[in-house]
């Protein structure tokens, strides 16, 4: 296929067209010639104002001379005409009266100079949002399906999980055809990840898809108000297309996300390369790193020869057009696949948050890194604010590095595109749905708020029935750890399951509620060689079934039938019990990169 845009093909490029079927394919995108590096292009901007002479404060001063008591005024002590002035001979006394007057003045400059910076920093921050809002473009929720995935649930402390979709847009529109190389039309997601921040906002992982995965892309709507068919078996990447615009469907693409993994989208944020480019130059760089050294050919194969070197080997600062050749490269690195290259997108997003949240999480470091993105950047109408998008990116701030991860969906090669593995794939976003970290643990649950903490720790083992607060005596529970979580919708449950624990000397970690309240039988679930102490707190809830987990740690999941022991409602042997997510393959969670990982791991394929 000479000629035709890689990622696309003559199976499902242009379907959506109401008119004819696509008619050919635009120049290779990935291969763009390569243009020399320099500082990003500036945004216009007019030279400051040089301030005129003369003025108010200049009559002022000129006032202020001549006034009695004055010194060095006219006629004044130390001035001209004066006792002890130029025309008297006191030179001394000049100098000494100038130096007063010096260090009055300085301290005046001092005051007005603070006066001055917080009367700016007052006013002028309505400038700034200002300013930033006017640089955000928004899209219309109107093209959003109207059979959408229900929104998370509050955990018990009423927080709620957050899921971002990040899409990188190859628009060649405006000024984008100076960085991504060539002036064809339309546009495409070159980079799409949905960025789950967990309910309990200490952990957050990128999900990256592959933008040749076969999917199906569900009824999107076109720019002249109708909306497309369904359609199976179709590039993920193509969604972005639907409509031909330089503008990209990030709506279409979010529907598409939506349908594969039955999570809800709060929010969708676009950014094309003259944003990407100009973010990478707010930050002074980003750190990252190559296998090998990489060339002009490797980066333009139609270039016909190695050409000059790019890339040097190793740890590199990047910014602007490199930055942006480094996310975008596939030749010459590994088997020249786009999944190698989402490894690299991985790794630079990675870098670019540990150099962000290095330098702190505040307004000071922010704003200019927002005021660069927001020149191109397109995000849904609920995000559409300077002051949402700074409060979003403040959110984050606690979250540790090593708890920030990234992986691909699970897929395999099917011919010249990509499938995604089952039931791989649905376990991965089963596991996001019901908020569970990569390593198994619900972070939804999190820890139980101040007043049921202190509700679970002082209640009296006397205020609890006799076969709960004591123990059998062939039951130690000294040195394990146990989390109680609440699987139905009875309130107190865990109050009393963690008297009794702690009548037998079990230690009780976490209190709070499971990812679903619908459990019709108490689990313990255990993690690896941690059976025997599983069995130990079996012995205190009899009927209880014991369930192996990829996680650390013993977890007690109260069910329906402890409810109706302990004056609940009835247990309803009718109702089936929510479906647990299974477990994630070890694969998913081997392959997972930390944000603190080496900058050298983990950055190619192949």
């Amino acid at each position: 296929m000479s000629g035709q845009r890689t990622g696309s093909s003559d199976h499902d490029a242009g379907w959506w067209r109401d008119e004819s079927p696509y008619q050919g394919d635009a120049p290779l995108r990935d291969d763009a010639p390569y243009s020399s590096y320099g500082a990003v292009p500036r945004q216009g901007g007019t030279r400051a104002d040089i301030p005129r002479p003369g003025g108010r404060a200049e009559a002022r001063r000129a006032q202020q001379g001549g006034r009695p008591g004055n010194p060095g005024g006219p006629g004044n002590p130390g001035g001209p005409g004066g006792p002890g002035g130029p025309e008297n001979g006191g030179r001394a006394a000049a100098r000494a009266a100038a130096e007063r007057g010096k260090k009055k003045n300085r301290r005046k400059i001092v005051v007005w100079v603070a006066v001055g910076s917080l009367g700016l920093l007052v006013a002028g921050g309505g400038a700034i949002y200002w300013k930033l809002n006017g640089n955000i473009n928004t899209f219309g929720k109107d093209g959003l399906s109207a059979d959408r995935p229900d929104a998370a649930p509050a955990d018990a402390n009423g927080h709620t999980p957050i899921n971002i979709l990040l899409i990188g847009s190859d628009s060649r529109g405006g000024n984008n055809k100076d960085f991504g190389g060539g002036g064809d039309g339309g546009a495409r997601s070159d980079t799409t990840i949905l960025l789950h921040v967990y309910a309990d906002h200490k952990h957050a992982v990128g999900i990256s898809f592959p933008r040749d995965a076969l999917v199906t892309i569900p009824k999107c709507k076109l720019p002249s108000g109708k909306w497309t068919e369904e359609q199976k078996n179709t590039m993920f990447n193509s969604a972005f297309s639907v409509g031909d615009t330089d503008q990209g469907n990030p709506a279409c693409t979010q529907n598409t996300v939506e349908k594969l993994t039955n999570l809800r989208v709060d929010h969708t944020m676009v950014v094309n390369f003259e944003g990407f480019a100009s973010m990478t130059a707010a930050v002074g760089g980003v750190e990252v790193c190559m296998p090998n050294a990489i060339y002009e050919g490797d980066l333009d194969p139609n270039l016909g020869h190695k050409g000059k070197q790019i890339f040097a080997k190793g740890v590199q600062t990047v910014a602007g057009q490199q930055a942006l050749d480094y996310v975008r490269l596939r030749h010459g690195v590994g088997d020249g696949s786009d999944i190698g290259r989402m490894k690299r997108q991985q790794a630079f997003m990675s870098a670019l948050i540990k150099d962000v949240k290095t330098k702190g999480m505040s307004p000071t470091t922010l704003l200019p890194l927002a005021d660069a993105a927001t020149k191109s950047l397109t995000v849904d109408e609920g995000l559409g604010s300077a002051q949402k998008l700074l409060s979003f990116a403040l959110s984050m701030k606690d979250i540790d590095l090593h708890d920030i991860k990234f992986v691909t969906t699970p897929w395999r090669y099917e011919g010249p595109r990509v499938a995604l593995v089952q039931p791989d794939t649905t376990q991965l976003f089963a596991a996001l749905k019901a908020d569970r970290t990569l390593d198994g643990q619900d972070a939804s649950a999190g820890s139980a708020s101040p007043s049921a903490a202190a509700e679970a720790s002082s209640a009296p083992p006397a205020a609890q029935p006799p076969t709960q607060a004591e123990a059998p005596a062939t039951v130690k529970g000294t040195g394990i750890r146990v989390g109680v979580y609440n699987g139905t919708t009875t309130p107190g449950l865990t109050t009393k399951a963690a008297a009794t624990l702690k009548a037998s000397k079990f230690t009780v970690s976490t209190v709070g509620n499971a990812a679903s309240q619908n459990h019709a039988t108490t689990v313990i679930q255990y993690g690896p060689g941690e059976k025997a102490a599983a069995q130990s707190v079996a012995g205190l809830f009899p009927g209880a079934t014991l369930e192996p987990a990829k996680a650390a740690g013993v977890s007690l999941v109260l069910g329906k039938d402890y409810a109706a022991d302990n004056g609940g409602a009835p247990a309803a042997p009718s109702a089936p019990a929510a479906a647990a997510p299974g477990p994630l393959p070890s694969s998913v969670a081997a392959a997972a990169r930390s944000a603190d990982d080496d900058p050298c791991s983990n950055v190619s394929y192949g």
